[in-house]
């Protein structure tokens, strides 16, 4: 039985998939899927919704596990990672295009992060305004 794993991530979490044959279930951190709240579970359809119209019925299980940043990171490196495993495991070229076509941070991690503090300041940009009256 063949088993791959992909990786995503998003600001600080990180997530890994595991996918291999099977019926078709998605469990995430030893959860099902459909427990998240509505545009979570959304956002975590959208790679599966493409697959379906572009190739069937997935015939595959996705284990994923996913570790650091907030509730909406860690479904943001979590759908990457699915919909990464989704495409090694099938090999289909049509399937990359279609995501690419969909939202191109399917399979591109987005690479921004949060701005460093400047020295003697509490924010990250322009340094607190001044008034000696």
């Amino acid at each position: 039985m063949e088993r791959i794993i992909a990786s995503g991530k998003r600001k600080r979490a990180v997530a890994r998939a595991t996918i291999k044959s099977g019926e078709g279930k998605i469990i995430i951190n030893k959860k099902s899927y459909e427990i998240l709240p509505l545009f979570d579970r959304l956002k975590l359809q959208e790679p599966l919704r493409i697959t379906e119209h572009v190739i069937g019925k997935p015939k595959f299980d996705v284990e994923i596990i996913v570790r650091g940043g907030g509730s909406r990171g860690q479904v943001e490196a979590a759908r990457v990672a699915l919909s990464k495993a989704i495409l090694m495991f099938s090999k289909e070229e049509k399937l990359r295009k279609a995501f690419v076509e969909y939202d191109r941070n399917l399979l591109v991690a987005d690479v921004r992060r949060k701005e460093a503090y400047k020295p003697g300041d509490s924010k990250a940009r322009s340094k607190r305004q001044k008034s000696f009256r």
